[in-house]
């Protein structure tokens, strides 16, 4: 059986996969589950609950509030707010027990999704969430009259409370705008973040020119954000601002444009960030923690700067996990999930927008000489399907093959091969000095897949 819980949650097709059923058994399963692990202690359990602001998240919040309610947890619903928010809140609010967000993150409107946070603000352990998966279906004693949790919603508070840490932590209040001078585009992808994002950069002292922060509950992620930078790009250029930042639906990553209207990634953006943390002395262990996807120039460019990497599997759950379990401060994915645990427990793209403004601001350079330190080596992937994607890592000739690949490959390449989560393909990456060697390199690794693995 598929497990419930993926990477990030349980996500789907709502009200088909993802339906109002199953989101008020997991807010009763969930609170069995922290209560059976001592997480409550003896008070009465307290929730925070947050959406993004796709039509779903409606009907599935409430349904969330209403099965935590069910299984005696005070339930505080703050409504509209990023995941990062929701995170935060959960970490800096006494008495908060856990967190749940609902989103579907970057993906289209039509889908949704369920997350939770433990105490503190950080994602549940992949056993916690497959205890939660076990319970579902369980009989249980529910509790009456005064035992019943109540449900109270948040007037607005928490998103003014999330602002005021978010600028705090380059520095900025009421009297100190270290952003003043700086022309920033901003697209909201009509999410989560389509109030709190201009606010918080207005707040530290940028103007502001705000594009896709309309949200309607069916326009999200619409041919826009991260996923869709085409129209930040020609607005950063067309309003000649110092850079662009796009988020996604739920304001948990973020992407850059520099002032030509040229993408900055991922990758990029945790240079940036490193380098800068690392002149300041604030880089813990000289460390930054990045994915197996993240691009080998980000890599290469980190050691000629004098800093390590370590890498994890794909999933920012994993790169704070790693960050945590050994004290880094700076994390994230090429997608533009960047955390820094300094001031954060997840990927936050209101963080790291404000934070790349300071560091443009401290530097007195632009995002694209940034970001031009950054290396990217040319990278082809290939898709390789109906093969047997459990035999790719133990066959024979495919290890052979990959052997051969990096030997040819040297220090200025690399090869990756990954199994597909839920479909028959093997995914084949090669980054190399050339396109051209890239692409002949994945091609030859995907034929030899291909004929070694087929169905």
């Amino acid at each position: 059986m598929a497990r419930l819980f993926g990477t990030d949650g349980v996500r789907g097709l709502a009200n088909k996969d993802v339906t109002a059923e199953l989101a008020l058994d997991l807010g009763a399963a969930a609170a069995h589950v922290l209560g059976a692990r001592g997480e409550f202690g003896t008070h009465r359990p307290r929730a925070v609950v947050g959406r993004d602001p796709r039509a779903s998240g409606e009907l599935l919040s409430a349904a969330v509030c209403s099965g935590l309610a069910s299984a005696g947890v005070d339930v505080i619903d703050v409504g509209v707010l990023p995941t990062p928010g929701v995170a935060y809140v959960s970490a800096t609010n006494a008495g908060i027990d856990l967190g749940v967000m609902i989103s579907a993150s970057h993906n289209p409107m039509h889908d949704n999704g369920i997350k939770f946070f433990a105490r503190g603000g950080v994602k549940l352990a992949d056993d916690v969430e497959d205890q939660i998966a076990a319970r579902l279906d369980e009989e249980w004693e529910r509790p009456t009259g005064e035992e019943v949790g109540r449900i109270t919603v948040d007037a607005g508070r928490a998103g003014e409370a999330y602002v005021e840490h978010l600028i705090s932590t380059i520095g900025a209040d009421q009297y100190t705008k270290p952003l003043h001078g700086l022309r920033i585009a901003v697209d909201c992808a009509n999410g989560a973040a389509s109030d709190i994002g201009p606010a918080a950069l207005r707040a530290a002292g940028a103007d502001v020119v705000v594009i896709n922060a309309s949200p309607d509950g069916l326009n999200i992620n619409e041919k826009c954000g991260s996923t869709h930078p085409e129209q930040l790009q020609a607005v950063v250029v067309a309003s000649e601002a110092d850079f662009g930042v796009a988020f996604d639906g739920d304001a948990d990553r973020c992407l850059a444009v520099d002032h030509g209207g040229v993408l900055v990634d991922g990758d990029q953006l945790m240079g940036i960030l490193a380098m800068g943390l690392k002149d300041e002395g604030r880089l813990a262990h000289d460390t930054l923690v990045v994915t197996v996807m993240s691009n080998l120039g980000l890599v290469l460019a980190m050691r000629d700067a004098g800093i390590g990497t370590v890498q994890t599997g794909v999933g920012d759950r994993y790169v704070l996990e790693e960050m945590r379990a050994s004290g880094y401060s700076l994390g994230g994915e090429q997608s533009g999930h960047i955390i820094m645990s300094e001031h954060g427990t997840t990927g936050d793209g209101v963080l790291t927008a404000l934070h790349l403004a300071a560091r443009v601001k401290a530097s007195g350079r632009r995002v694209a000489d940034l970001a031009a330190q950054i290396g990217h080596l040319p990278q082809t992937l290939v898709n390789v399907k109906d093969v047997d994607k459990h035999a790719v890592s133990q066959d024979a000739g495919v290890l052979a093959a990959v052997a051969e690949a990096e030997n040819q490959l040297g220090d200025t390449g690399r090869v990756l091969l990954r199994s597909s989560g839920t479909e028959p393909v093997v995914r084949v990456m090669v980054e190399a000095a050339t396109q051209k060697q890239a692409d002949a390199v994945a091609d030859e690794l995907a034929g030899v897949v291909r004929s070694r693995l087929a169905l």
